[in-house]
């Protein structure tokens, strides 16, 4: 009795409660807090908060953002719009767009001839981000660098991993490196054209192309060959622990030089088939001929059939390679269309038909609807034509067919094991000059502002599926989902800091201390400009900061424009946070980055532009 009286005790006090919380709005939560704790507080509170879930722990940096966004909806410091708005964001919707251009660039080898021409075949580390930041830099200038990094995320990734460098060793640079050469021109960034608009909104007339140059052009020249340096020294190598170029099976693999291939004409290490890591040219066949022990000087003739013997990301490269294919035709005579086959590694079991036969007799196209590529054999190496190769238990074979094929015979008792490698699509060739052509005209279009990023982008990718140098699954699997919600939970975080007022109280604090000093003015307009860079966007910052540098120039009884030189500097130098500038967000994943390398490499990047910047402005523009 006295446990059943408690009981509707509780219950009482527990309805009398809900009773009083019924009516209560979050406002009324913040009134009760008033004198203990503002908004703007708490908001700057959880960025930094979120900051610090980044910068020590390996949370996902889309999670930590997007926990941090529903905090600011359920204490309504946001409306679910304001949450959201950031998936609308024209920034974001681009970035997503560029990645089905760049899957179109990619899928059809377009990728690796812009790579050769730009990266080149460097000989070293150093030499590999110095040939990667100059040449990202100059085109930044003339291009958005949004779209820009988006194109150039997946040769990074290949030159990565075909010169055997850490991928980490070289995102970070493709990031700075667009950010730095954006600062250049009038065009290089978003965030010049905010300042342009915001400029000549308060009555001035526009900014000239090449204004900001004087400026842009020696921090990104300095700015460049600090960021070469750090990377090679202070940027971690975070290789796996077990490398697929240390892979113990070497596959046989049988390709042939096509008739009127670009490759005919050219020597071995010319044509780039000598420094494939982990490969080895066995031998050539001309015209019944065995070539063995090829010099790197040997020229190519079309007809050729090379035997090379290498791991499956070497097979996987040459695939890759125009004007090569595999020897054996019967790849051409697969149902399935050559761009939606994969590559597909199948173990022979000792209950399988075909052991004991050739692969040619065993007529393995017919019976598997698939066609063997290469054959590894327990480390032995194997000098046979692919076709003559007798099939024994244990066999990993390397098959080119649909991926559907992983899924049929992956319960067969035909094959121990069966799996798919990744990014083994082979590409279409006959159409890598339309996709260049294409990407040639999106960049173009851009860089004259013809039409909007975002359109240009839009009719590209369009154009892309329809000529079919992607395919719509392609398409659909080339969307980074981790990025674009990083993206737009960075935006609402900006938001919440503006509408919360804590960004307007960090910069009044700090312009409070410049007094009646000009010099001192500027360099804490920059330094302020960054802070809140690094802590929402360089769009929100440049806005948000513009009011201030007028008001500034306006109190001193000095010319503005030192200040908004310097204002277009600062917004664009968000080097010490992946949050700062959306291209750091785009290199995240790729890199496989924690949030201190940001801090490590960036925040002295971010000095010394700031005082580059603070040095140049005043003396090519008077106060």
């Amino acid at each position: 009795m006295p446990s059943l009286l408690a009981a509707w005790f509780n219950l009482k006090l527990a309805r009398e409660f809900l009773e009083r919380l019924q009516g209560i709005t979050t406002q009324d939560i913040w009134n009760s807090l008033e004198g203990y704790l503002s908004k703007g507080q708490f908001t700057l509170g959880l960025v930094l908060g979120i900051l610090a879930l980044l910068t020590f722990t390996n949370l996902a940096p889309d999670v930590v953002l997007i926990i941090g966004v529903c905090v600011l909806v359920l204490t309504g410091i946001l409306s679910p719009g304001e949450a959201l708005s950031g998936m609308s964001n024209e920034g974001m919707i681009t970035v997503a767009i560029l990645f089905v251009v760049g899957a179109g660039v990619q899928q059809t080898g377009g990728v690796d001839w812009i790579a050769k021409r730009l990266f080149g075949r460097p000989k070293t580390q150093l030499a590999a981000i110095f040939r990667l930041v100059f040449p990202t830099m100059f085109f930044s200038a003339f291009m958005n660098n949004t779209p820009l990094v988006a194109m150039l995320i997946p040769p990074v990734s290949d030159l990565a991993r075909r010169e055997r460098i850490p991928a980490s060793k070289l995102m970070i640079p493709l990031s700075y490196a667009a950010i730095l050469g954006g600062t250049c021109t009038l065009i290089g960034t978003s965030t010049n054209l905010v300042v342009q608009g915001l400029w000549i909104k308060s009555g001035h007339s526009p900014l000239g192309m090449f204004d900001i140059t004087w400026v842009g052009l020696p921090a990104a020249i300095i700015g460049g060959l600090y960021v070469v340096f750090a990377a090679y020294f202070l940027l971690p190598d975070r290789s796996p622990a077990v490398s697929t170029q240390d892979d113990p099976r070497e596959y046989t693999v049988e390709m042939l030089v096509q008739p009127g291939s670009p490759l005919s004409g050219k020597s071995i290490e010319a044509a780039g088939l000598r420094h494939l890591p982990g490969l080895f040219l066995a031998e050539i066949e001309r015209e019944g001929v065995v070539i063995p022990a090829v010099s790197p000087l040997e020229i190519l003739h079309g007809g050729d059939r090379l035997l090379f013997v290498g791991n499956v990301d070497s097979v996987v490269e040459l695939q890759k390679i125009r004007g090569l294919a595999p020897a054996t035709d019967e790849v051409f005579k697969l149902s399935a269309p050559r761009p939606q086959r994969c590559l597909i590694e199948a173990v022979v079991s000792n209950t399988c038909p075909i052991v004991g036969q050739s692969i040619r007799e065993s007529r393995f196209r017919n019976h598997y609807n698939a066609v063997v590529v290469a054959v590894a054999r327990n480390g032995e190496r194997l000098h046979q034509k692919i076709g003559d190769i007798v099939l024994k238990p244990g066999d990993v074979l390397l098959v080119e067919a649909h991926p559907s094929f992983a899924e049929q015979q992956r319960s067969s008792r035909d094959f121990f094991l069966v799996s798919a490698v990744e990014n083994s699509s082979p590409p279409h060739h006959e159409k890598a000059l339309l996709a260049t052509a294409l990407l040639g005209v999106m960049v173009i279009a851009s860089a004259i502002e013809i039409v909007p990023v975002i359109v240009a982008a839009f009719v590209v990718a369009g154009l892309m599926v329809l000529t079919k140098c992607v395919s719509v699954e392609a398409a659909r699997k080339s969307i980074n989902w981790e990025v674009l919600l990083a993206i737009a939970a960075a935006f609402a975080l900006g938001k919440a800091l503006e509408a919360s007022g804590s960004a307007k109280q960090v910069t009044d604090g700090l312009l409070s201390l410049a007094g009646t000093n000009p010099y001192l003015s500027l360099a804490i307009i920059y330094f302020t400009t960054v802070l809140v860079t690094e802590l929402i966007t360089n769009n929100a910052a440049a806005a948000l900061m513009f009011p201030f540098a007028m008001a500034t120039a306006a109190k001193l009884g000095v010319s503005p424009f030192p200040f908004v030189i310097v204002i277009m500097m600062g917004a664009s130098a968000g080097f010490a946070t992946p949050i700062g500038y959306q291209t750091n967000l785009m290199v995240y994943g790729p890199g496989g980055y924690r949030f201190s390398d940001y801090v490590k490499v960036g925040l002295p990047l971010d000095f010394l532009i700031g005082v580059v910047t603070i040095i140049i402005t005043p003396l090519v523009f008077r106060f």
